[in-house]
């Protein structure tokens, strides 16, 4: 498999430099962000920015395989908010088009506690995927729907539910097993028991809970607030995340492709070492782990 480290965890680099980092840490590729006023990213508002990422990764030897926006309109009740989201996500195609992106990461619009109208927004979310989807095809990229918290998707039953909706191949799953974990929802196993056919992309992290038992809260989307979180982020390997379970499910399922380092120092830099040994460390971890799968 391709192992991606992602910009979420060079805060401090500009692109160059994060994807130096990679290649020095021994990371096959990068999965970058795709955000204004972010160093180590994908700038929309800058026409010359995709082109200029591309150079970048060919001068380093980095590939870029995946972008990280962060559109959450798309689930929008409100017709302008929800075409902007749709714009937004026609740009960041063609900017993964032009730096040979082949996936590009999707939250499933903002949901929280309290928000009403389920039924309106979920069906303004499947409509704007199925917009989307050909011309995902068409730029030769999958749209991977995360599960993530903060979102109409936070769980794999729901992950599954919607990409199977829409119905295209060109939209898949991106499972990411931390985030369920520490949202309580599915183990493992039966997040692959009900998405893992549907799996086109996968985020690797890892932590350990200061409260097993305290329940989750979110009141964003991008990140966990300090005084909301549970959990403290850590290196692969060394945390509850069982890894080498979930890469010999891959494996037996036939995934062959992208596992993206998704470090989140830009977040949580307090809990991790420095990005250029964090990175270096997880990558060894991931390729042990997956020489035993192999060798087994």
């Amino acid at each position: 498999m391709i192992i991606a480290g992602h910009t979420l965890g060079t805060p401090g680099c500009d692109l160059a430099e994060a994807l130096r980092l990679f290649g020095t840490a021994g990371l096959d590729a990068a999965e970058v962000i795709y955000q204004d006023d972010y160093p180590a990213s994908i700038s929309p508002s800058d026409p010359r920015s995709a082109q200029q990422a591309a150079a970048i990764a060919d001068a380093e030897g980095v590939p870029i395989v995946a972008l990280t926006p962060y559109t959450t309109s798309i689930n929008s009740v409100d017709a302008a908010s929800w075409q902007q989201g749709i714009d937004e996500f026609r740009a960041c195609l063609e900017a993964a088009h032009t730096v040979g992106a082949t996936r590009v990461r999707v939250y499933a619009g903002a949901w929280h506690p309290g928000d009403t109208d389920y039924a309106r927004h979920w069906e303004q979310l499947r409509s704007a995927l199925t917009v989307l989807a050909p011309e995902a095809a068409d730029a030769g990229v999958v749209l991977c729907v995360e599960n993530h918290f903060g979102t109409m998707a936070q769980t794999a039953a729901d992950t599954a539910r919607l990409v199977s909706e829409v119905g295209f191949p060109s939209v898949r799953v991106l499972y990411d097993q931390a985030n369920l974990t520490f949202t309580h929802d599915e183990t493992w196993q039966e997040a692959f028991a009900v998405q893992g056919e549907l799996v086109g992309h996968v985020h690797v992290k890892d932590l350990v809970f200061k409260d097993p038992e305290a329940p989750f809260r979110a009141s964003d989307t991008a990140r966990v607030k300090a005084e909301e979180r549970a959990v403290r982020s850590r290196v692969v390997g060394t945390g509850v995340v069982p890894w080498p379970d979930i890469l010999e499910e891959l494996v037996r399922r036939g995934y062959d492709d992208v596992l993206s380092l998704e470090y989140e120092y830009r977040w949580h830099p307090q809990d991790l070492p420095d990005p250029a040994i964090g990175f270096k460390e997880s990558a060894l971890a991931l390729r042990k782990m997956l020489a035993t799968v192999v060798s087994a």
